[in-house]
């Protein structure tokens, strides 16, 4: 599962009842926004036996990636090895305000991608999951830094199939498959068995 203030106050114990067993909730985006659920979310989802994470909804035309990366870790998107908190996410995708790729080249949105994820592993000791599609991922950031030797890739592609990976990405952790589904929020799968999800919690 992957939810935001939009799913509301979530019932865990019917999705957890249904078969989730992990979940990342939007805890912020850009400076300026706090999900107003983050807390029900978040602990929410722990409380009925998920293995959860915190991702920040990235704007990388208001301000740069270290600094929206300390908003993040400070208001939700930090880490602790307890095997059930997933490493932080960046979601890096679609600019829903304006032009596609915010106005930004792709040396400079690579810059961006780099500064927030270099400041969230110094703060949590953990390099942040990487949201996004392989059509924006490809027009706005491209392959000149192979994100995938260190960012587990979670991957956006509504299909019954996967489909061809970012540049840059060997393969997927994550594939969010359907925007609507079974779950409150998108419907995700994991690439692999629960205790390789453990695994990812803890180390």
């Amino acid at each position: 599962m992957d939810v935001s203030s939009h799913q509301g106050d979530v019932d865990w114990k019917s999705s957890w009842d249904k078969g989730a067993r992990f979940s990342y909730v939007k805890a912020t985006e850009g400076t300026h926004y706090r999900n107003p659920k983050f807390t029900q979310q978040y602990n929410g989802s722990y409380d009925v036996g998920m293995i959860r994470g915190a991702y920040h909804f990235a704007l990388p035309d208001r301000s740069d990636g270290a600094t929206q990366a300390n908003f993040f870790v400070e208001n939700g998107g930090g880490w602790s090895p307890d095997g059930r908190t997933l490493p932080p996410a960046l979601d890096m995708e679609y600019n829903p305000y304006g032009e596609t790729c915010y106005n930004m080249n792709q040396a400079a949105m690579t810059a961006w991608v780099k500064a927030f994820s270099d400041k969230v592993f110094e703060r949590t000791k953990r390099h942040p999951v990487i949201y996004t599609s392989t059509s924006w991922w490809n027009k706005c950031v491209g392959g000149s830094v192979k994100f995938g030797d260190n960012n587990p890739l979670w991957v956006a592609h509504y299909n019954s199939t996967l489909g061809p990976l970012p540049v840059g990405f060997e393969f997927h952790t994550i594939w969010q498959w359907q925007a609507a589904g079974l779950f409150p929020g998108d419907q995700n799968l994991f690439n692999g068995k629960f205790e390789q999800l453990q695994r990812i919690a803890t180390s």
